[in-house]
């Protein structure tokens, strides 16, 4: 730390007792200056050889009787302690002048004027001389910038503060190896209060990031100011939106907690009052950079469920539920559960949030998307515009987890898991595995449900999109719809079929291929001819015999659900499936066999024998 001493004079003879400085030179005191509760017993001569203010008080306040006079300096730059120092300056004695008193020294010899007309070296000098020194280096002038708060006025004025903050945010913009500046080193300053609220974060930035720690320990005002300014000189939007996060998580306690209700982390306490925080937040909100991405996600969502805690002004949560939804895409699931902070609390989350955040995405997203259909787009224009449709996606996928985490909360109605359901459209979905998943979670934590409600709420989903595994268990799911579960078989068959018709078809093209390059003279040996033939055959029976299995499983399912025989008939009657009798089913195995070496007919299956 840079520091200057002048005087040349031991400052002994100049002593404290009680209230009072007295400096004992042998010569009686003539002059009482009051600065708040001290009193200084000085002498005439050295104040007025080198104050113009000191002078003229001195002059108008002393009289002819030679009788000691008195004032008072109430209102000078850094008070007592500050002109402690000025007077020792007065009579010649050693001071030390460092950042941290320097600007308070400074504005004080402004104010009692003590200028080059006053004596050569004057105070007004020194500390102006050592103010640039001070400027040259980043940690004294953190140090400066810091004290600039008790005497702001008189700073100001002076264009000490705007000084430093210009000199701080050019150090920040540039490379701090360069310069050989010492950073980091301010551990007398990790247990600092600010804000009046106790911090707790004390490791170091490092690399790009190396100038957080210093600036978070500034006052809101300061801070801002000293933002503003970094911004201005060209720092990237992520260092300077690294550095409000940063400022917020150490004065606001509940940045550092998870959203979820399972989180068993407690915060401490703050110091401040909840209006002040709020002011805290609101300020640093309105400094984050607009640029998407820049801000992550995660922090976004701290801060909006910060701000609902803390009670933030509307415009402040609308701002943050706007930011949200621009980059939603990147979001995760656990910082989209945000307790519900009403005041009358309906659901255990705030679901009401999180369709707001999506509305606003979906404006963003969904024109795009739309364009970027694969149905109207061609090729090349596909691929620049694939990026609407991936986050689109996403953000589906990501809605299928929340709905799946809210829908066990007893009290979530029925409409608004309908609408958040249906906010992102259907082709979002290449599969509607995940709405399942939440439609059957709700059913279970609301039996009451009516028939008709359960329809509605299955309607959510399409089940030609579930995947195999989705299926099974949608065909044995008691909480679905009798409606649901046969739409589900019917499906299934419909894809068994599809998937037979198939093979057959590729088995056929197979053989006509082989036969073609038979007679262009593509010869193989007969041993590999008759085992390829031998392996394919093997593993078109296996595969058959698998998908009768699977069939037979889909009739037991549907026979296990069926209560009438009238429901039954009905039921074999669309699909086309033929009722057998119990002795017939000792002949399956050998059904299967027929099958198999049953004949096609232009690469189909026989549909007499299925």
């Amino acid at each position: 730390m840079s520091f200057m001493k002048l005087g040349s004079k031991s400052s002994e003879a100049f002593h404290l007792e009680g209230q009072t400085w007295v400096c004992s030179t042998g010569l009686p005191s003539d002059v009482t200056v009051e600065v708040g509760e001290i009193s200084f017993f000085l002498h005439k001569f050295p104040l007025l050889s080198r104050s113009g203010l000191l002078k003229k008080l001195i002059e108008e306040l002393s009289g002819d009787d030679g009788y000691v006079c008195t004032f008072q300096l109430h209102d000078i730059p850094g008070g007592a302690k500050t002109f402690e120092l000025i007077a020792k300056f007065c009579y010649g004695l050693k001071i030390d002048i460092t950042p941290l008193n320097v600007v308070s020294l400074r504005c004080a010899a402004e104010y009692l004027e003590m200028t080059e007309n006053y004596g050569e070296g004057n105070l007004v000098s020194q500390t102006e001389a050592f103010l640039n020194e001070v400027f040259s280096t980043w940690p004294d002038s953190i140090k400066a910038l810091e004290t600039c708060e008790e005497v702001l006025p008189f700073a100001e004025d002076l264009h000490v503060v705007s000084r430093c903050i210009d000199s701080l945010a050019m150090k920040a913009c540039s490379d701090p190896s360069l310069f050989k500046w010492p950073v980091g080193g301010r551990k007398s300053q990790d247990n600092a209060m600010a804000n009046g609220i106790s911090t707790e974060i004390k490791p170091q930035p490092q690399g790009d990031n190396w100038w957080y720690y210093d600036v978070s320990l500034l006052s809101l005002p300061l801070f801002k100011r000293l933002i503003l300014a970094i911004e201005s000189k060209g720092m990237k939007p992520e260092s300077v939106a690294g550095c409000l996060i940063y400022y917020l998580r150490r004065f606001l306690p509940l940045m550092n907690r998870q959203s979820s209700f399972k989180d068993k982390s407690h915060a401490t306490i703050p110091t401040t009052s909840e209006a002040d925080q709020r002011a805290l937040l609101e300020e640093i909100v309105e400094l984050l950079p607009n640029k998407r991405g820049v801000t992550s996600s995660k922090h976004l969502l701290r801060l909006l469920r910060t701000a609902m805690i803390l009670r933030a002004s509307p415009s402040c949560k609308e701002n943050l539920e706007k930011r949200v939804g621009a980059q939603l895409d990147q979001a995760v699931l656990v910082d989209l559960l945000i307790p519900n902070m009403g005041y009358s609390v309906e659901t255990l989350y705030d679901v009401d949030c999180i369709h707001r955040i999506l509305d606003h995405f979906m404006s963003i997203y969904l024109p795009a998307s739309v364009t970027a259909s694969p149905l109207i787009l061609e090729e090349g224009t596909l691929i620049a515009a694939n990026d609407p449709l991936t986050s689109m996606t996403m953000v589906a996928s990501l809605l299928d987890g929340y709905l799946a985490e809210v829908a066990s909360d007893a009290n979530l109605s029925l409409s608004k898991f309908q609408a958040l359901a249906v906010a992102v459209p259907d082709y979002s979905r290449p599969l509607d595995d995940g709405i399942y998943h939440a439609v059957d979670i709700y059913l279970k934590a609301h039996p009451w449900l009516t028939d008709t409600e359960r329809e509605q709420l299955c309607r959510l989903m399409n089940c030609q999109k579930l995947s195999i595994e989705a299926s099974t268990h949608a065909a044995q799911n008691e909480r679905l719809p009798l409606r649901v579960i046969v739409q589900v078989l019917f499906f299934e068959q419909l894809r068994l079929r599809t998937s037979i018709s198939g093979w057959f078809f590729v088995s056929d093209n197979l053989a006509n291929s082989q036969e073609q390059s038979g007679n262009l003279g593509l010869h193989r040996s007969d041993g590999n001819h008759q085992l390829d033939s031998a392996g394919g055959t093997d593993n078109m029976r296996e595969r058959l015999l698998q998908i009768e299995k699977e069939c037979s499983e889909i009739r037991n399912e549907l026979q296990k659900l069926t209560k009438t025989k009238r429901s039954w008939n009905i039921f074999s009657r669309r699909f086309g499936f033929r009722r057998k009798t119990d002795s017939s089913s000792s002949k399956e195995s050998n059904s299967t066999n027929a099958k198999t070496q049953s004949s096609t007919v232009n690469g189909k299956p026989n549909r007499e024998s299925s």
